[in-house]
């Protein structure tokens, strides 16, 4: 409910933070924060793995509450050096955007909806704005790496570069990546031995200015959609065309911005140990994660407002995060007899989070041809703003066992226990114990299906485990002061009680492959229950102002059955062809909270202060709580709405009250999978889509930027042009169901055809060309940018969900690429 909901990511062994260590930015430039994981290079990835049951993760403790991804990177092998290159590039454009109306569209509905102001209106050209801001961009990626090694030792170097542009003209990604990582064994019995790696990468970034949290003014998105068609974009002289300062020229705002942005990220891990017997071992593990972010920006004000050319402005910001982590282990694996095999691991575990941010600000500037953020100083006294703040103590120090036993390869059983403890929670509940347990029960190894042969695995699984959730601010259980500009004001206060969130999860399931393995699949059952969620709460009177963190009545439940299946539908020698489809069904519920807690901003024009989500008992999370829309008066061209007492009435009717009504959910029903690959001698066709149904997305893209109400200065959706009930542009946006739509669809995320060439010559060793499209296609019924967005409407620290608003548009991409060793 208020808690991260992000997976744990794991990386050969080493829990990840999962932030992003780019700086924010300040004003209307960009809010986009990156990937988190945007410093691995998918070239270094031999693996992933997904753990969701609560016994598999388990050993994690509360960072695994919401289940946990095995990232594995390729390792060195046996045998004499091999260098391995690989090389592509490609085409990126848009894919789907907002349908508008185009010029001639665009003088039709002057002509319809504002026939008096027609005139003024057209100016007699024909523009395609949104054309205008993006483009055909290139990508280009290479990558290379050496690896080889002996019994006693092995590595392996790797090095990539991206050089990405992206689809909106400004901006553009560079990334440089290495990695090194090597597996020694010493002495004579080779008892000791030495893991580690190293992982570096800088990324470069630029942005275009796309803000989601913008005003009336929009971002270089909703400019170019609602850019009037018939109006140029510059004059004869080559000048860009200026309106006014909330009509702004999309082009305008490309030139006004200047926002780039250095992140470096190191990773290393250095894993020693010592096999005291082939059966127990001892490990320790030493990990750092080291982020930095450094972001500088400036605002030519006077190219969006000529009035405002002595008051541009610039910032300088900086962010930087160390994680540590130190883990001993002691593990024991033994074949007691032929019969029986037991593996126990025991482990300590210390973790420490550090994070620090400022930021320098000034304004005043007068555009001498430099940047302004390379001399602040030049700037006014009376403009400069500056902040700075680091992180509370944030430390995780646990205890944990896990036991299993397996009988006959039949009868298997796995326990865990872990005693987790956080600096977060109050003095009397900072430490927690968190069991698991899980059986399995391998029917095909009985005597009475040995001799099946149409039979090849079926197992039967159960678990049940309790995990903690403890992601949410750092210092949330003291009292917490914050610096203000020469003064001091409370934040936060205390709460010496607050506790552990915690999930309770139960789930089985069937493992089955039949037919020589030719159909294989699974078929799972969970029941997921969250109690004494986290929250952050106002006092209630007469209390003193401020906030305070609570664990709250009630409980979340996510249940429901995911299925997979794979068929292998041709085996031979010329022809293969696999089909594997995945299917989820969720059912998500909220009950026994006292009162009801919203969140789900809606921004824009007119939606000031708007909140479109509640959470609310008897419902799905973030459930969405609109006034019910009734269509468009035919008399007064203005909408209508549902009242409290069921009467229809228009929004500038005062009786009857409109009424808000629960109107479906942001959280999908069903989640689907589809991917296959078809072999034919050395030609591969490989296909992966995904998709998502049942939940409700706002376009608030649509309500706020594309209505009637643009007319007759600026462009609308082609939706709103509805000759059959002539709206009236005084009909203003609400947060209402007519901007509700279904978020179904299906998208084919990745399409890779590959024929491996095999050696050429005695040099070039396995050469593969191959041709991958991603992004290439989506089938769904949204009239959005992509039902897959979510912009954050995040309110008093509380997580929204299915909300659109003017978000970097989505690309489909092409690349052909070629690798090969030596």
């Amino acid at each position: 409910m208020r808690a991260s909901n992000n997976p744990l990511f794991v990386l050969d062994g080493v829990p990840m933070a999962g932030n992003s260590p780019l700086p924010e930015g300040r004003g209307d430039f960009s809010s986009d924060r990156g990937n988190p994981l945007s410093y691995l290079n998918p070239s270094d990835i031999a693996s992933m793995d997904i753990l969701k049951d609560a016994s598999a993760t388990a050993i994690y403790g509360s960072r695994g509450a919401n289940g946990v991804v095995i990232i594995t990177t390729k390792k060195g092998k046996i045998g004499d050096p091999v260098l391995s290159v690989g090389a592509s590039s490609g085409i990126s454009n848009m894919r789907e955007k907002p349908k508008v109306l185009d010029a001639a569209g665009f003088r039709e509905a002057l002509a319809y909806y504002t026939p008096e102001e027609a005139a003024n209106a057209d100016f007699g050209s024909n523009v395609d704005a949104f054309k205008e801001i993006t483009r055909s961009a290139v990508t280009q990626n290479y990558y290379a790496d050496v690896s080889g090694g002996s019994a006693n030792g092995k590595y392996r170097l790797s090095g990539g570069y991206l050089n990405q542009q992206g689809i909106i003209i400004g901006s553009q990604l560079k990334k440089y990546t290495t990695n090194f990582t090597g597996n020694y064994k010493f002495l004579e019995n080779k008892r000791l031995g030495l893991d580690f790696s190293l992982f570096f990468t800088q990324l470069n970034n630029q942005y275009a200015p796309i803000n989601v949290g913008v005003g009336a003014q929009g971002n270089i998105i909703s400019q170019a959609l609602q850019w009037n068609p018939t109006r140029p974009l510059r004059d004869e002289n080559g000048e860009l065309t200026f309106i006014n300062t909330n009509t702004r020229n999309p082009l305008a705002s490309a030139e006004a911005f200047k926002d780039r942005a250095v992140t470096n990220t190191l990773v290393a891990n250095l894993s020693p140990y010592y096999k005291f017997t082939d059966d127990l071992e001892y490990r320790f593990t030493y990990s750092v994660m080291r982020q930095t972010g450094n972001r500088e920006g400036m605002y030519r004000a006077g190219i969006i407002d000529p009035s405002a050319v002595s008051n541009e402005q610039a910032f300088i910001s900086n962010t930087g995060e160390t994680n540590q982590q130190m883990t001993h282990t002691l593990s024991y694996n033994k074949d007691v007899s032929e019969d029986w095999s037991i593996n126990a691991v025991a482990g300590y575990e210390y973790l420490d989070y550090s994070f620090n941010n400022n930021i320098a600000f000034a304004g005043g500037f007068q555009y001498l041809g430099l940047d302004y953020f390379d001399y602040l100083q030049y700037s006014p006294v009376s403009t400069r703003e500056i902040a700075s703040y680091r992180s509370p103590t944030n430390q995780l120090q646990s205890l944990f066992l896990r036991g299993g036993f397996n009988y006959l390869d039949r009868y298997l059983l796995t326990a865990t226990v872990r005693r987790d403890g956080s600096t977060k929670f109050g003095v009397n509940n900072k430490y927690a114990i968190f069991p698991s347990l899980a059986v399995a029960w391998n029917v095909a190894e009985e005597n009475f299906l040995k001799g099946n042969t149409n039979i090849d695995q079926l197992k039967v699984r159960v678990g049940w485990g309790r995990t903690g959730n403890q992601e949410f601010p750092s210092g949330a259980s003291l009292d917490r002061l914050v610096f203000g500009t020469q003064s001091i004001s409370q934040a936060n206060y205390g709460n010496p009680d607050l506790k552990w969130e915690t999930s309770t999860t139960f789930n089985a399931g069937i493992d089955f492959a039949i037919l020589k393995n030719r159909i294989y699949g699974s078929i799972d059952y969970f029941n997921k229950t969250t109690t004494d969620a986290l929250f952050e709460q106002t006092l209630a009177q007469p209390a003193p102002a401020g906030r305070i963190w609570v664990n709250l009545d009630g409980e979340i439940v996510n249940k429901g059955v995911e299925i997979s299946l794979t068929g292998n539908i041709i085996r031979g020698e010329e022809w293969n062809w696999d089909l594997t489809g995945n299917a989820t069904f969720l059912k998500n519920s909220v009950s026994g909270l006292i009162g009801y807690y919203e969140t789900g901003a809606l921004r824009g024009q007119g939606f000031s202060g708007v909140l479109g989500q509640r959470m609310v008992n008897g419902q799905p999370l973030n459930v969405w709580y609109l006034a019910q829309y009734e269509g468009i008066d035919p008399q007064s061209g203005l909408s209508l709405y549902r009242g409290l007492d069921g009467s229809i009435a228009d929004a500038n009717t005062n009786d009857p009250a409109i009424n808000k009504v629960y109107s479906g959910s942001p959280n999908p029903t069903t989640l689907l999978g589809v991917s296959t690959n078809v072999r034919y001698k050395k030609i591969t066709l490989g296909a992966n889509m995904n998709g998502a149904m049942g939940h409700y997305l706002f376009n608030n893209t649509a309500a706020t930027s594309l209505g009637i109400s643009n007319l007759p200065l600026r462009n609308i959706g082609s939706a709103f042009f509805d000759t059959r009930v002539k709206e009236s542009t005084s009909n203003s946006a609400s947060p209402s169901t007519r901007y509700l739509e279904k978020g179904n669809y299906l998208k084919m995320a990745n399409l890779t055809l590959s024929y491996n060439v095999g050696d050429i010559g005695k040099t070039l060793k396995n050469f593969n060309v191959s041709l991958t499209g991603q992004n290439l296609f989506i089938i769904t019924k949204y009239t959005g940018f992509d039902p897959e967005v979510n912009t954050d409407g995040a309110t008093n620290g509380i997580p929204s969900l299915g909300i659109e608003y003017l978000p970097y548009p989505p690309a489909r991409t092409v690349l052909l690429g070629v690798n090969f060793s030596l």
